[in-house]
Formats: structure tokens, sequence, C-alpha cells
């Protein structure tokens, strides 16, 4: 009885000590260590694109924003919102309950991120000054970027016309490569999504003079339904050799944008100035959007030669192949603009 007893005691002793040893490895899966509240202080985490739910817990501990990577685990996997969670830099606080972390990274107000949009029809120089102005980044370090590194095509001459107007997320320490990178890389998109290469292959035009064709469409303004339309006006004045007289290529020669443009403005000695010279200028005059790069593309049918934006405020844009009316037209663009 007594060995009995004593065995049944090393037994019980033993599984005690298995039941120890058994919840020691289990613990930290089971109930981690935890912080408290919603922390104290300022402290900004960086998540890497692709990172899974341990690696981004293991981010947080390493910046004493949550007390273990299991807890943050633990609570990501109850809330089943591990696919929610996104690259970026965000904002948290020391020493937080990793709810209350999970919390903070699924909240876009967390993210610690410049937004600039670029609309359609800006110049290059006009691109660069805006995001200069809202992503904090310096004017002359946009300017002197090396073109060979932000990726444009094998066919462009230079950032301008590729510089795709869309909004950009930049993230702390982007460089004004990373940003035009972007720009450039947003262009390739649309450029294959309109088939660029192919389509201006089938209008007669290699893929830069589709660009700056679509650069024009662009900076001429008027409305989406207008793009075609002015397309195929400037086919047709290519088609019948004559000079394209865009107001908006002697404005670009000039570094000016008004809605006036006059005889004197015409005779500026430039080879973008389409009043001066026949065809297309050198390259393009503006970043275009995707639905001009589809208007230079797709040109509407008819004949007209001639459009004027009669009335800018209201954006109406008048077509006609006759010399007569384009006269009477630019006329009421005077009156229009007040001007004698």
């Amino acid at each position: 009885m007594r060995k009995a007893g004593l065995i049944s005691a090393g037994l019980i002793a033993g599984l005690v000590a298995l039941g120890v040893g058994v919840f020691a490895v289990l613990k930290p899966y089971v109930s981690p260590d935890d912080f408290e509240g919603t922390g104290s202080g300022a402290v900004t985490v960086r998540i890497s694109p692709g990172s899974s739910a341990e690696a981004i817990g293991s981010a947080l501990e390493e910046a004493g924003v949550v007390a273990s990577t299991q807890s943050f685990v633990n609570a990501t996997e109850e809330r089943a919102v591990a696919d929610r969670l996104h690259p970026g830099h965000y904002r948290l606080r020391k020493g937080m309950a990793a709810g209350a972390a999970l919390d903070l990274l699924l909240s876009p107000a967390s993210r610690v991120v410049r937004r600039v949009t670029i609309p359609e029809g800006l110049r290059t120089s006009e691109v660069l000054y805006r995001v200069a102005r809202h992503a904090g980044l310096p004017l002359k370090d946009l300017q002197n970027v090396d073109k060979a590194l932000v990726g444009l095509p094998e066919y462009a001459s230079g950032l301008e016309g590729f510089l795709f107007p869309a909004t950009y997320e930049i993230e702390p320490g982007d460089t004004a490569v990373d940003v035009l990178a972007a720009m450039v890389e947003r262009f390739g998109v649309a450029a294959r999504k309109v088939r660029l290469a192919e389509q201006a292959a089938r209008v007669q035009l290699t893929p830069l003079e589709a660009v700056t064709v679509a650069s024009m469409i662009q900076a001429e303004g008027g409305t989406d339904e207008d793009y075609p339309k002015i397309s195929r006006v400037i086919y047709n004045r290519l088609a019948k050799g004559t000079p394209l007289e865009i107001d908006s290529t002697v404005l670009y020669a000039q570094n000016r944008r008004t809605l006036r443009v006059t005889e004197r403005d015409t005779k500026v000695d430039s080879p973008y100035n389409t009043y001066r010279h026949k065809g297309l200028p050198p390259g393009p005059i503006a970043n275009p959007g995707e639905k001009a790069l589809m208007a230079a593309l797709h040109p509407a049918k008819g004949d007209w030669h001639w459009f004027v934006t009669t009335d800018p405020a209201h954006r109406i844009t008048k077509f006609t192949n006759k010399e007569s009316e384009f006269v009477r037209y630019r006329e009421e663009l005077n009156k229009n603009l007040g001007a004698s």
C-alpha cells in the first residue's frame, strides 16, 4: 500500500509538472503578454508590402507599440481582418493593447501619407510645382531628376506628356525619383489600356506623335465629348497640309496661360508655334489623361477644319469647315471674353 501510494503521488506530481510545462509552452499563444489601454506618446511604424500579421506584430513589438507579436496575431485572427491590413506608414502610440493598435492600423486617419492630385492638362513645370507644394519635396530635386531613372518609354523625349494625371499617395521617405517614376508608371498602365503603340500605327503616327496630339486635345479643353472632334480637326488639317493653328501651342512656347491669343502671339519664334510651322510640334505640350489619349487614337468622323471654344465659362466649343463661320465664332469668343 505504501509503495502504491508513493507511485500515485509520484504520478500526480509528474502530471502536474507536465501540465506546468505544457502551460509554459502554450501560454505565449493562449494568453500572450498584452498591454492595457490605448497607450501614450507617438511612434511611426512602417508596414512593408506583403507583410503577414505575424510580421506586422513583430514590427509593432519592436517599436514598443504592443507587448508581444502573438497578442497582435490573436487580435487579428479573432476579428478576421488580416486582409484589411495594408502597407504604409502609420502613426501609433507606445504601450497599446493589441486590439487598440489594430484599430489604428485599420483607420485611414492613422496613415501617414500625403495625397497629391494632378489634374489633366498641366504642363510638366506645373506638375512639379504642385508636387513640391503638396508633398513637401524640394522643387529643385524634382526639376533635376535624372530622366533615365524614372522609367520613361524609349520613345519619350522627356517628362512632358508622361506624368499621368491621377491622385498619388506619397509616403514618408519617398524621393523625387520615386514620385515621378510612379507617374510615369501610371502612364504606362494607361498606354497599355488604350493600346497606344498599336493604335498609333493605325492612324499613321508614332507613339510620341500620338501623345503629342493627345496633349493638344487636352490643352484645348472643351468637354469629353469634344475631344474626338478636336482630334479630327487636327487630322484633317494634317492631311490637307495646312498649319494646325492650335492656340495652346503658342502659349506653351511662351510659358503663358490665357484665353486671349493675339496676332502677336501667333508670330512667336518657336518650333512649338503651329501657326508658323506645319505639322505637329516637336513633342507634347501638356500631360494628357486617358480620354484625350483615346481621342487621339480614335478621332470622330467629320470634315471640320476649325473649332473655337466660344464660351469658355460654359465649355461650349463649336466646329466648322467654313472659314466664314470660324471668323464668326472667334468674334463670339472675343465678345464673351469682353474683348473689342
